[in-house]
């Protein structure tokens, strides 16, 4: 299974955290917490869990993939308009997430997104804010 980009981003937060405590690291150092508020990371990460359900069973329909697409990226569009959190860097991720869960689940992402005239390393591009 794919590693979620909230499991990591929840890792960093506790690896700072760790490090304040132990006094590696100075509070103002400590950045992941307030970049990754746990709202945030709650509502991205119950959006991929769905996302992964629905393109994970055998042979999902295009038509299923790309709704499963829209709706991940709907979820993170509203998340992030909540926080601000997205940037360059993580948009970049969550574009790559999209791609690795497909290709995990044996979907051809290229012939997916030829197939509704896509780029294929911008599969959320239709819906995302970010």
């Amino acid at each position: 299974m794919i590693d979620r980009l909230t499991h990591r981003w929840q890792r960093e937060i506790a690896d700072q955290q760790a490090a304040v405590a132990a006094g590696t690291l100075s509070p103002d150092e400590a950045y992941a917490a307030q970049i990754y508020p746990p709202e945030f990371i709650a509502a991205v990460d119950a959006a991929m869990a769905r996302y992964e359900a629905a393109v994970t069973v055998p042979a999902p329909s295009d038509e299923a993939i790309w709704s499963a697409i829209e709706e991940l990226t709907e979820a993170v569009n509203e998340a992030d308009e909540e926080t601000g959190t997205i940037d360059t860097i993580i948009r970049e991720d969550l574009s790559q997430y999209l791609d690795d869960v497909l290709t995990a689940a044996g979907v051809d992402v290229e012939a997916l997104a030829t197939r509704r005239g896509t780029d294929p390393a911008d599969l959320a591009g239709e819906w995302r804010e970010w």
